[in-house]
């Protein structure tokens, strides 16, 4: 039987709240250790059904709010990690919430269409609205998926495709490439390659794996495709401090990607796309520069390989752009972007010469989730209506500025204190000491994950305001004297 809402549930709170600052609590609140009884109890209950092992904790999500995430046990914690980017604007945000008591989000959840086959007759109607109106730059055509993974995964099938049909003068397949295919040999399956880098994370299936190099434990006993892993550039920090060494970094890893991609033609495994992420974050908080980027983009021009830019978790304004892509001021527009987490639903955009032609080459039952798509619609109104991109950037300039000075007075604990807007990240000495500090910062009632092998990351929601900040770095400077 499913529980009903308690009567401080948000759905009570959100009758007549007009801003989340009215129902938000005032400020973290600890009463057990984390995880507390009732999550360790709630863990081996599910244990039993469900595998655990990456579990932390049991949110009550009914509880939570804004900035603000309460577990099972009535911790309250400020949350600075969002479910690992995916929050656009928090908890239970209040136009979110109503938007989910309408008819039409309603009968989306109750009978979901098969979207390949079946659309609901709104559905162009919100692409438009939710998707259309964030576009990247040079890019409109747009396919929904479920999930960042499965958006990597059907471009990269996207590229290949095409690649292919360039190879047949812009044809699609023969009888022979289709007959071929069936036993998986040439010309139906050809030796075709996509370029990864080293520190990338691109989702965890089989295909993706294969240009993933984050961390061991994701691929390990995994098969992977033989395909060409670059050099991904590893800054210095501060980044006016050390210009000349990050040239460098930059022209190494170029070079690298045209030798591979040479390489691999000689291999007769030609390279069809090079995907990459604006900032690796899984991987643990690595940039490029705007040169590097746009020595890429002039790489795969040159060659005539798929551009894919992975903005799953970069997309949606966090780095105080919807993309952070937009930054580099590309001279061209990449192929391919891929989104999800803070845009709430999986999907690309794609160039219109990048469009498949036949039908169910990109297909499966879902294609996507209508109802995070009404859900996005909404939260891009309200991105728009309370200026939360322009706030991300502001307040992401105070971040940055006060994440130099917690490293300053640091003691060298931290180092590389790096970011771009409220998309942020710090290192320790050792994933061990990164691992003890954020178990500490979680009892003193602050949400913050790690990534990499010792980096700190921050990733709060767009309605993270300086009350929120200033609150962050007393945490902060509270956790770092206990260590």
């Amino acid at each position: 039987m499913l529980p009903r809402l308690a009567k401080s549930s948000v759905l009570q709170q959100v009758r007549g709240v007009s801003a989340i600052a009215n129902a938000e609590p005032s400020g973290p609140s600890i009463k057990t250790s984390i995880p507390g009884p009732r999550s360790k109890e709630l863990r081996q209950e599910m244990d039993i059904v469900h595998q655990t092992t990456s579990v932390r904790f049991h949110v009550d999500y009914e509880k939570s709010f804004g900035n603000y995430v309460v577990d099972a046990d009535g911790n309250t914690l400020l949350d600075v990690y969002t479910q690992i980017s995916s929050l656009p604007l928090g908890y239970n945000h209040p136009d979110l919430v109503k938007v989910a008591t309408q008819p039409h989000l309603i009968t989306s959840l109750v009978s979901r269409p098969a979207l390949g086959s079946f659309p609901r007759t709104d559905f162009a109607g919100g692409i438009s609205h939710a998707l259309t109106s964030i576009a990247p730059k040079g890019l409109k055509a747009v396919q929904t998926m479920l999930c960042g993974t499965s958006a990597n995964e059907n471009a990269i099938k996207t590229a290949f495709i095409w690649y292919q049909a360039q190879r047949r003068g812009g044809l699609g397949p023969d009888a022979l490439h289709l007959e071929s295919c069936m036993t998986q040999q040439k010309p139906g399956t050809p030796n075709l390659s996509v370029m990864g880098f080293e520190g990338a994370f691109h989702g965890r299936s089989l295909c993706m794996l294969s240009v993933t190099r984050s961390k061991p434990i994701h691929k390990v006993d995994i098969p992977a495709f033989d395909w060409p892993i670059a050099k991904f550039p590893r800054y210095k920090y501060p980044l006016d401090q050390n210009a000349a060494y990050n040239k460098k970094q930059d022209q190494e890893c170029l070079a690298d990607v045209e030798a591979k991609i040479a390489e691999w033609k000689r291999r007769d495994n030609d390279v069809a796309a090079i995907i990459v992420e604006p900032i690796q974050a899984e991987g643990g908080d690595h940039y490029g520069s705007p040169a590097f980027f746009q020595g890429l983009r002039d790489i795969t021009a040159k060659n005539g390989v798929v551009f894919i830019v992975d903005e799953v978790q970069t997309g949606g304004g966090a780095t105080g752009d919807v993309w952070a892509h937009d930054h580099w001021n590309l001279s061209s527009p990449p192929d391919m972007v891929t989104f999800s987490k803070k845009l709430l639903t999986g999907g690309y955009f794609y160039g219109e010469h990048l469009r498949v032609k036949e039908a169910y080459r990109i297909y499966n039952t879902w294609m996507g989730d209508p109802t995070k798509l009404l859900l996005l619609e909404k939260a891009v109104e309200v991105i728009k209506r309370d200026g939360l991109i322009d706030q991300s950037r502001q307040v992401g300039a105070e971040f940055q500025k006060r994440l130099g000075e917690l490293q300053a007075s640091s003691g060298g604990k931290l180092d590389q204190a790096r970011g771009r807007g409220t998309f942020a990240a710090v290192d320790f000495p050792s994933g061990a000491l990164r691992d003890k500090f954020v178990d500490l910062a979680i009892s003193n009632g602050l949400h913050c994950g790690g990534c990499g092998d010792r980096s700190l990351r921050f990733r709060p929601s767009l309605v993270y305001t300086k009350k929120h900040l200033d609150l962050t770095f007393d945490l902060l400077d509270k956790t770092l004297k206990q260590l």
